[in-house]
């Protein structure tokens, strides 16, 4: 028998007045709204729309605009520039975000906003007054001639708020109606047109803009490895412009990119380089846009480092496109155990085979990238470099930061702090953010600081960009700076007393054999400073005979070999695993036999295959002492 529970209504709310009735609470409040919306001019409600960003423009007006491209370092902005000029687009790129453009944003804004927003939407406002001030146009011929297309996000954090914030600060400098166009960390470039659209997004758009990208990142990355060793002054930063040039113009003229950036390795391999010289590395995290910008949006965070005698481990714009996929990824496979139907912004149709074909085109799409970034990498001479593994770095954050939190860089930047330390990938981790910017500000000023006691030594330094504290920015820098000098050094100290040689021995081995002193060369990981990398890898060399190089070198492959095929074997891509459970029950069991079975097999066939060299070899060694007593 089924219990009906029948809920009372609402109470009316009273009060009662001595000497009257009581009053009724509730019309009283109706009719002081009614009244205020009277006076206001509010009678009729009508919901806010949007009208200024996203709008896209038509097919007919593509030869008439001009796109404004920013928000990423020089070389990409440059390149995509290029890229989408191939493809018939007009473009301009924005200067570098500089302190007029700090000021204009504060102007025109609102109150409290993160440096970035300034920064940007002050960079924006301020080319479109040097466009009607200083060339003549007028507010109407900017605002139909010209469209601007940066990078947005949904966010919780401010970042959420920059269509908001285009909009205030571009009607109150007097251009009402001018169209942004917002590349979304998540759902690709929104779109709001009636008409067939003018940005085509098609393959060839997006591939042209992920060659910009890509190669952006490989030349940034040369540039920060080499500046610090250099021995002419300025030596790099030449090559750097004119490779920038070889990228631009082939991407321009629709030649190939990969040609292009194998002609400036030859640039780059003519600069003069002293690795002996002890710089000690600075792995730079934190706000996505804060971390890469290079101008006074983080008070030139990179050459400042570099002036401090240090080096600049710089993150890509393809490992947050890699992040991007991992976040989808691990999505997915928690949406793929919900017991009903998937009816989510992300929802998966298909059923279980729709699963498996999203997880199948993520896998390709980080493969694709990783293998897109190597291709130019290894074209440019950008050798020894591999984009982080986001499953690697999500399980070390795991423990303390929860994986499905999101926000900024997610779990990345602890992930990152961890492993610059366990795998002493550098000796100090610096972590720039907008003053007041909440995911990052709640990773480096909270959970980073149990992560500095859980690892002892960790140099990890947390720094707030404001546009206007230059000098607290760089004297917090500075102090940490300080300490990892001191850990480089003794780094470097502990290389030559492990190899039992000297600096001196070091410069003269490299002198005589050039391809150890080669701008371009990476010496193998070791140590946290490319300085002491480079005292293990040639002390080893002044300390051993070429048997024993040979006998270390055929180690080393057999062991990264049988590592490669147990990992092939045991650690099975997660797409092809789900693929073999929702095709048939009996592939995944003979999957999970071959998982347990392998290892075992693998040494079986080791120990097998050391047993028949050992009892092959005497013979071998018989016989050719035979022939040599008969000769």
């Amino acid at each position: 028998m089924t219990q009906q529970v029948v809920l009372d209504a609402p109470k009316k709310r009273t009060l009662p007045i001595a000497g009257q009735a009581t009053l009724d609470i509730d019309a009283e409040l109706a009719k002081f709204e009614a009244d205020e919306r009277a006076r206001l001019g509010l009678e009729k409600e009508e919901h806010w729309v949007e009208d200024m960003a996203n709008l896209m423009f038509t097919k007919s007006e593509k030869s008439k605009i001009t796109l404004l491209i920013g928000g990423l370092t020089v070389a990409q902005d440059y390149l995509i520039g290029a890229s989408f000029s191939h493809m018939g687009y007009n473009t301009v790129n924005l200067d570098v975000p500089d302190e007029d453009a700090l000021r204009v944003g504060k102007e025109f804004g609102n109150r409290a906003q993160c440096n970035p927003t300034y920064f940007t939407v002050g960079n924006l406002v301020k080319a479109l007054i040097t466009l009607r001030d200083e060339k003549g146009m007028t507010s109407k011929e900017i605002i139909d001639k010209y469209v601007f297309l940066t990078a947005g996000a949904c966010g919780p954090c401010r970042f959420g708020m920059y269509v908001t914030e285009y909009r205030k600060a571009l009607r109150d400098a007097g251009f009402d109606g001018f169209r942004v166009m917002l590349f979304q960390q998540q759902g690709g470039l929104s779109q709001a047109s009636g008409e067939e659209s003018g940005l085509e997004l098609n393959p060839k758009f997006f591939i042209g803009l992920l060659k910009g990208l890509i190669a952006g990142d490989v030349l940034n990355g040369i540039g920060y490895r080499l500046r610090p060793f250099e021995i002419e002054p300025g030596a790099t930063d030449k090559a750097m412009d004119q490779a920038k040039k070889n990228c631009h113009d082939a991407l321009l003229n629709g030649k190939s990119i990969l040609k292009a950036l194998y002609d400036s390795k030859k640039l780059f391999a003519q600069v003069k380089v002293d690795r002996t010289v002890v710089r000690p590395k600075t792995a730079i995290i934190g706000e996505f846009w804060a971390m890469t910008t290079e101008g006074a949006g983080n008070y030139a965070l990179q050459r400042f480092l570099e002036q401090e005698g240090s080096e600049a481990d710089i993150q890509f714009v393809s490992a947050w496109l890699l992040y991007n996929v991992w976040e989808l990824r691990h999505d997915t496979k928690n949406r793929a155990t919900l017991r009903t139907e998937d009816t989510g912004k992300q929802s998966i149709n298909g059923g279980e085979y729709g699963v498996v074909k999203r997880q199948v085109g993520l896998w390709a799409a980080d493969k694709a990238i990783r293998a897109g970034f190597q291709l130019f990498a290894n074209a440019a001479g950008f050798y020894g470099y591999h984009l982080p593994d986001m499953e690697k770095v999500a399980d070390f954050a795991a423990p303390y930061y929860n994986n499905d939190l999101r926000g900024g860089e997610g779990h990345m930047e602890v992930g990152k702090l961890i492993m610059n330390v366990v795998q002493n990938k550098a000796n100090m981790t610096l972590s720039v953010k907008p003053f007041g910017c909440m995911p990052s500000s709640g990773v480096s000023d909270g959970v980073q600081s149990l992560i500095t006691e859980k690892f002892p030594g960790t140099i990890f330094c947390a720094v707030e960009t404001s546009g206007d504290g230059a000098v607290n920015f760089y004297s917090r820098v500075q102090m940490y700076m300080f300490k990892a000098k001191q850990a480089a050094n003794a780094e470097f100290e502990q290389a030559l007393k492990d190899m039992g040689v000297t600096v001196e021995q070091v410069q003269e081995y490299v002198t005589k054999h050039p391809r150890f002193g080669h701008a371009l060369h990476k010496p193998p990981h070791r140590a946290g400073s490319t300085s002491a990398d480079l005292i293990y890898e040639v002390g080893e060399l002044i300390n051993s005979t070429r048997a024993q190089r040979v006998v270390r070198t055929t180690k080393r492959v057999w062991r990264d070999a049988t590592a490669a095929f147990q990992k092939a074997i045991i650690g099975a891509p997660e797409t092809a695993r789900s693929t073999a459970a929702f095709t048939q029950q009996g592939a995944k069991e003979l999957l999970d036999i071959a998982k347990e079975q392998a290892p075992g097999l693998a040494q079986k066939g080791l120990e097998a295959a050391k047993s028949k060299a050992a009892q092959v070899l005497p013979f071998k060694r018989e016989a050719r002492a035979e022939v040599r007593q008969a000769s």
